[in-house]
């Protein structure tokens, strides 16, 4: 016997929000460099809320609650800028705020320049920039491609990133101008949908139209052709009365001129 199992979606940071239900000081602490260290996990919003986590931010551990907030909503230079009071960031938690960084500046602008990565990033070379954004993409941070021509790279997606309270009145607004957006789509597709329709009802009134007419004609055309065939009819039966009256008027006189031979042989 077989069961049925629902999929269900799997949440990366969920395994380290349950341990921080029990972790306090340095076991929190050390969660929280796994949580940042960890492959696929990308929003720390749930395990910055949690209590024991939240504690840190009191004491001698703030550093590493500052780092996870930073990794939550900030970007690479915010990190290089304040360097000197936070942890030391290791190679992949380096690429990682990176790739966080791309998805910051993609918020705003779809096509970002190399000039702006580079300086956002800290790059060295342009190499080690696409190197980066390869390796974004391959990880489906972001989804896009690099127009080295033009010197940018396109973002068509990109994951979502923790949103801060301050972030709130900012998304309300994004939303309510893609609901006017579709609102204004909506109508223009039924401006258009009403347009075909009084099209659509022309062109059947046309075709009808020409339909009588068609079938007028047709009518008028077996029309003529009747009189015509009843005028040759007709005049075929005079012709054929005509002969017949001929033929008798032939044989008429021919027994009146008969008559008078035969008396005349009698006698």
């Amino acid at each position: 016997m077989t069961t049925d199992t629902k999929p269900t979606s799997f949440n990366p940071l969920e395994q380290f929000v349950l341990l921080a239900k029990s972790a306090k000081g340095a076991a929190a602490v050390e969660l929280v460099k796994q949580a940042l260290e960890a492959p696929g996990v990308y929003v720390f919003g749930e395990l910055l809320d949690m209590p024991n986590i939240t504690e840190l931010q009191t004491d001698q551990f703030q550093p590493y609650y500052n780092l996870l907030k930073l990794f939550a909503f900030g970007t690479y230079r915010q990190y290089l800028e304040n360097s000197s009071s936070l942890p030391e960031l290791t190679p992949f938690q380096q690429q990682k705020l990176r790739h966080l960084t791309i998805v910051t500046l993609s918020e705003t602008n779809k096509c970002i320049p190399y000039e702006v990565l580079v300086q956002q990033l800290d790059m060295k070379n342009l190499r080690e920039l696409e190197d980066l954004v390869i390796e974004a993409i391959y990880g489906d941070v972001i989804h896009g491609k690099l127009d080295q021509r033009n010197g940018r790279l396109e973002v068509d997606f990109a994951i979502g990133r923790d949103a801060q309270v301050k972030d709130i009145g900012r998304i309300i607004q994004t939303l309510n101008d893609w609901c006017e957006a579709c609102d204004a789509i909506l109508g223009a597709v039924e401006t258009q949908v009403m347009n075909a329709n009084c099209e659509k009802e022309k062109h059947i009134k046309h075709r009808v139209a020409i339909e009588e007419e068609v079938l007028n004609i047709k009518k008028t055309l077996k029309s003529q052709i009747q009189e015509s065939d009843d005028i040759s009819l007709t005049g075929e039966t005079r012709n054929e009365m005509l002969g017949d009256k001929g033929k008798k008027l032939a044989k008429g006189k021919g027994l009146k001129t008969n008559v008078p031979n035969k008396f005349w042989n009698k006698s």
